[in-house]
């Protein structure tokens, strides 16, 4: 059932079924969750069985402000709190080292915990809720079955799961993909997913470089998203320079079907059951109509998805990630 987010009984309809054990959909900036109070390994575990999704890859918490941070880890480094100070709310994940005994199911039984403050109001308004009920935080991955295409809008997650689940209706989600996922339990900042936010903005708010997974010798604690293979439509997805796209066009003439394409350059076909789209020009753009143009291009009978490869350039960092991990899956 889909209600209107912004509406106060919806509000307090879903922060009561939170605090009774029940999923919620839930609208944040970044993309759709699947929340579940995460003091509760049994309204979390909920979330694996609806999701299909390991037991051991870990959730990310939503809190309603730093000041829940403490509930679930141990410690906060000086460059973290940094990080916290300038992005949240916002699309940021910290992963930090978890309190023992707290948010074990979300947490996939590591010793780490993903946590972050979303900036979506009526995801604030949901936290704010459910802390006066007692729920000090949410786990809340993307609202959709494990390794697909994350949900933007409220009708995704409906479709994903079914009219018996509530969902809160925010709108169309203004960021489009995950949320950016650091790494502060090995003394300094450690990129694990780009998201929207720059990496010199990062940089400039912790007061140090950030660095990369491959940078490190011995492996880091598992994080949510960073599977290879992920975040793929049913159809089976290709990345191709325009050169590529052009040339695979010209060479099928007017025998294409089952295609889709995605690309900034405009392209023609001689076919007409080909689906040509054009994608924006800027990253922030091309982010927030991913996912929708991926569940459009499936919902269309498409079986090969083409996609123009992201420009090599630091703002596209976080859509080329998904579509690289997309493409990993087929």
């Amino acid at each position: 059932m889909i209600l209107d987010g912004p509406q106060p009984d919806g509000i307090a309809r879903a922060a009561a079924a939170l605090a009774a054990g029940q999923l919620v959909g839930l609208p944040t900036e970044t993309v759709y969750g699947l929340a579940a109070d995460a003091g509760s390994d049994a309204a979390v575990r909920g979330i694996f069985a609806a999701k299909g999704r390991p037991a051991d890859h870990p959730l990310i918490v939503h809190v309603a402000s730093a000041a829940a941070v403490e509930t679930f880890a141990t410690e906060v480094p000086a460059f973290a709190q940094k990080l916290i100070d300038a992005f949240w709310p916002g699309p940021l994940t910290l992963i930090l080292p978890r309190r023992p005994g707290v948010a074990d199911a979300a947490a996939g039984g590591h010793p780490t915990i993903g946590l972050r403050c979303p900036a979506h109001p009526v995801a604030r308004a949901l936290l704010a809720a459910c802390a006066a009920r007692g729920v000090h935080g949410l786990a809340a991955p993307s609202a959709n079955r494990f390794g697909r295409v994350s949900p933007t809008t409220a009708a995704h997650v409906a479709a994903e799961f079914g009219s018996d689940l509530l969902v809160l209706d925010g709108g169309a989600c203004a960021v489009g993909i995950e949320s950016t996922i650091i790494d502060c339990t090995r003394g300094a900042p450690v990129l694990l997913r780009p998201g929207q936010l720059a990496r010199a903005d990062i940089e400039r708010a912790a007061g140090q470089r950030l660095l990369s997974k491959e940078e490190l010798s011995a492996p880091g604690p598992q994080a949510p998203g960073t599977l290879s293979a992920h975040y793929a439509p049913r159809a089976k997805l290709r990345l191709m320079d325009v050169r590529e796209l052009r040339a695979a066009l010209e060479l099928l003439g007017a025998e294409g079907r089952h295609i889709a394409v995605w690309s900034r350059a405009p392209l023609r076909s001689a076919a007409s059951a080909i689906v040509l789209r054009r994608m924006p020009g800027d990253a922030a753009g091309a982010a927030r109509q991913l996912f929708g143009v991926l569940r459009a291009f499936d919902d269309a009978g498409a079986q090969l998805i083409w996609v123009e490869t992201p420009p090599d350039d630091p703002a596209w960092d976080g859509v080329r990630d998904r579509l690289q991990r997309a493409a990993a899956s087929g």
